[in-house]
């Protein structure tokens, strides 16, 4: 079945980066005015200027639309979230404006043990509906793939509860979702003592049961200093690598623990945080593949200083962005928003921040020969902006850009009334 778009106002497909990852700095990107883009059986079949364009293609096509004065970019992917969890933690944030740091609050008994408490005790179906919500709020702002982590649960059966609701989610909403199995997210209360009896736990049963229940691509391990340690994590990964899962990784957030290094090591797919990463652990980074993911989000609601992007970049390693959207270090939803505190804390340029969230992106999460441009023959999945330019969409700070969203070249959201004021 074919779908025809053309006389888009301005086409970005990113094609002039090839196969793999962007890498180095990007002062700008190729665009096309007047663009037209051919979608076939879900998956982009052309794309190109109204120049190219041939009237052939509209015969026997089930949708011929015209896109005048609009943006089309690739849909956006949010490669790192936490999107499935109950309870929300607003206090400790009223806390933490008052000095109390986000060690001190996990330490009395919040943070993420808070989260779990919360979880542990919501059914598979308060999970669910809180995940569709939250996804509809996504797709709304442009994104069209999310990876969502489990770790809320740290025992099996409710692990196994998130990981069910991700599938389920994956299934049941526009939004394409990448599961990941993080129940070394924390060590919980009851193994406090003992934190080696829970990693045997983690790879001698959780694993397994994942496994066994095709539950998740990856498996992510928080590496950092009050988590798991450098031996744990790579323990972790490696047992979830024999078992078919990709590795990811919560590196150098808090502080300098190897967690970069280890990354590369293992050839992670990606990297996360970084915030406190080493001159030991950028060079490791530069010789491997892992993808840098950032998260200004996080150092912003934090108030911490921001992850080193330029030298990542400098270096020619490949940098997404992501929301990183949890309960409480960072209650952020909105990866359009990411893309503007990526060029203002981070000093990324809007070309930069918008591979970030597509192109690098797809890469961060497995899909990057599928997604993340509009190249021929990946998924004709794309948004159309209402404003001129991809360099608008992290200028305008709180403005509702979306016009209509597309998945596999067919409209899962439209934006009720049609909004003009932004695209001159």
């Amino acid at each position: 079945m074919r779908r025809v778009f053309k006389h888009i106002g301005r086409l970005v497909t990113l094609g002039e980066f090839g196969e793999g990852p962007a890498r180095g700095p990007i002062p700008q990107l190729v665009t096309v005015a007047d663009g037209f883009l051919v979608a076939e059986d879900g998956r982009i079949r052309r794309a190109g200027s109204m120049r190219d364009y041939e009237p052939g293609w509209e015969e026997g096509a089930a949708e011929v639309r015209s896109l005048p004065g609009l943006l089309v970019t690739p849909g956006l992917i949010d490669p790192h979230t936490h999107t499935v969890f109950a309870g929300w933690r607003a206090d400790e944030f009223a806390r933490r404006l008052q000095g109390v740091s986000y060690q001190e609050i996990m330490a009395s008994g919040g943070g993420i043990l808070r989260t779990v408490a919360a979880t542990r005790a919501a059914s598979e179906e308060e999970l669910f509906e809180l995940g569709m919500n939250r996804l509809d709020q996504m797709l709304r702002r442009g994104v069209t793939t999310v990876e969502i982590k489990s770790g809320y649960g740290l025992d099996l059966d409710t692990e196994l509860r998130q990981l069910r609701v991700n599938r389920r989610l994956d299934r049941s909403h526009p939004v394409d979702v990448v599961s990941t199995y993080m129940g070394a997210h924390l060590v919980p209360p009851e193994y406090r003592a003992s934190p080696e009896a829970y990693v045997d736990f983690v790879v001698g049963e959780v694993l397994p049961a994942v496994r066994a229940g095709g539950l998740a691509e990856f498996c992510d391990v928080f590496c950092d200093a009050g988590a798991f340690d450098l031996d744990q994590a790579r323990r972790i990964l490696r047992r979830a690598a024999e078992l078919g899962m990709g590795a990811k990784l919560h590196a150098d957030e808090l502080e300098g623990s190897g967690g970069a290094e280890l990354a590369a090591e293992l050839g992670a797919i990606s990297g996360d945080h970084l915030l406190r990463v080493s001159e030991a652990g950028v060079e490791a980074l530069a010789a491997g593949v892992t993808v840098a993911v950032l998260l200004p989000g996080t150092s912003f609601f934090l108030r911490v200083a921001p992850a080193p992007a330029r030298r990542l970049i400098d270096r020619a390693i490949p940098v997404a962005l992501a929301t990183d959207f949890n309960p409480g270090s960072c209650p952020l939803i909105d990866l359009r928003m990411a893309m503007t505190l990526g060029c203002v804390s981070l000093n990324l340029t809007p070309a930069e921040a918008l591979v970030a969230v597509t192109l690098n992106a797809a890469h961060a999460v497995g899909q990057g020969a599928a997604i993340g441009s509009l190249r021929e023959g990946k998924y004709a999945d794309f948004v159309a902006w209402s404003c001129p330019d991809y360099t608008h969409l992290p200028y305008f700070l709180g403005s509702d850009l979306v016009e209509a969203v597309y998945k596999r070249g067919q409209a899962v959201f439209r934006r009720p009334q049609p909004c003009s004021s932004l695209r001159t």
